[in-house]
């Protein structure tokens, strides 16, 4: 009885060692399958374990894939370094869908400093006003993981915007700011310039006390 007991016993065991290792690991070949068929809920039903193969997909993929994978990367809004990394050297890609997935998604998945810095540069920089104001919209409501004082960063930008040349530039930069903090204080992107420096001087003045109240 007992010599025979003790295989049974041990394929036991081993069947359950297997099946937690395959409970603990997403395999590649299932996150593929779930990337391509763009399914957010069944990624995120695995839960983090995904991001590596994700990251993994997103290097080797062509245009279409890494916007796809961006835009999960949106969807998911899971904390990820490494997707930061490959997703900061496509925020000034020329390829329109993927350029906007990347500014979408760059705030979901980090706080990292580099996405602000990226996200204003876009803002203000780019010749193309559609990815100005995508970059803008980011800024707006996708910096989801950043803390009270990162955003300190987040708001001089903006406010430094106010004074740009570019009327857009000043549109999109007040609407950013209001969605942020309800606030305006008289700016009109469109005013004569010394109406909008006082409005400025204003909004110095805030960042100065949201800084000493941190």
């Amino acid at each position: 009885m007992t010599t025979m007991w003790r295989p049974s016993w041990l394929v036991g065991c081993l069947l359950l060692i297997l099946a937690s290792s395959q409970a603990t690991a997403a395999p590649g070949s299932r996150v593929a399958e779930l990337v391509a068929s763009n399914d957010a809920e069944a990624l995120r039903g695995l839960g983090p374990k995904a991001l590596p193969e994700m990251v993994r997909l997103y290097k080797a993929g062509d245009t279409a894939q890494r916007t796809r994978i961006a835009n999960l990367f949106y969807q998911l809004s899971w904390k990820s370094p490494e997707a930061v990394d490959i997703l900061i050297p496509d925020v000034r890609t020329q390829d329109p869908e993927l350029r906007i997935a990347v500014q979408y998604a760059l705030g979901r998945v980090s706080d990292d400093p580099r996405v602000v810095e990226a996200l204003l540069r876009n803002m203000t920089q780019d010749p193309n006003p559609l990815f100005r104001d995508k970059a803008a919209c980011a800024l707006a409501y996708d910096q989801v993981h950043l803390s009270e004082a990162e955003k300190v960063r987040l708001y001089e930008g903006l406010i430094e915007a106010l004074a740009s040349e570019e009327l857009q530039i000043r549109a999109i930069a007040i609407q950013a700011l209001h969605i942020h903090t309800g606030q305006a204080k008289g700016f009109l992107p469109n005013a004569p310039l010394e109406m909008r420096q006082k409005s400025i001087e204003q909004w110095k003045r805030w960042l100065a006390e949201y800084k000493e109240n941190l």
